[in-house]
């Protein structure tokens, strides 16, 4: 069962995703673009995002709780680059988030946690999008490898969605534009 996704990313995306990103966010895209293609992986999904978001972004590494928790995510993730995400490699995520949105070298569900991000960002007043604006688009599909990863290491993905909400987000129940996956 799919719960929506806050965002404005139900409309078609631009021809390119990557223009509208800040450098820090495109320097996290680049470096899970490499991660996808040294684990023989076609398309950057959410949990290269993840795994780039934790090596690169101190905010994003300071929302989880505890060191412990901190530590547990990224052997998840270095495990996932070394063979726990072996089931997945050769096939494409996507957990059903808006299924008309493709974008060459983005799997469904990256594509949809971007725009995601990038919406959460025009919706402060055109602010600079930041990793936690992906962390909170990551932690709010449900269904997302990022998801499974950071349940694996022991993260509440619905209390760390609730915790980013930015104020006036309606959260993991629907989105200003409407609901991006169907229940």
């Amino acid at each position: 069962m799919h719960r929506p996704t806050p965002g404005a990313a139900h409309q078609a995306p631009p021809a390119d995703i990557e223009v509208r990103l800040t450098e820090e966010l495109a320097s996290v895209v680049a470096g899970a673009r490499r991660r996808a293609l040294r684990d023989g992986d076609r398309q950057l999904d959410t949990a290269h995002l993840l795994h780039s978001l934790m090596e690169s972004d101190p905010e994003v590494r300071a929302v989880l709780d505890d060191g412990a928790q901190l530590a547990r995510v990224l052997g998840y993730l270095v495990q996932r680059s070394i063979g726990y995400g072996l089931r997945w490699q050769g096939s494409v995520e996507d957990s059903g988030a808006v299924p008309l949105m493709t974008q060459p070298g983005w799997s469904p569900s990256a594509l949809t946690a971007m725009e995601y991000a990038l919406g959460r960002a025009e919706a402060r007043g055109g602010e600079p999008v930041g990793g936690c604006d992906v962390l909170a688009a990551l932690a709010a599909d449900p269904d997302c490898r990022a998801v499974e990863v950071l349940r694996h290491a022991g993260v509440d993905t619905t209390a760390l969605a609730d915790r980013l909400a930015q104020p006036g987000e309606p959260g993991l129940t629907g989105s200003v534009g409407g609901p991006i996956l169907q229940a």
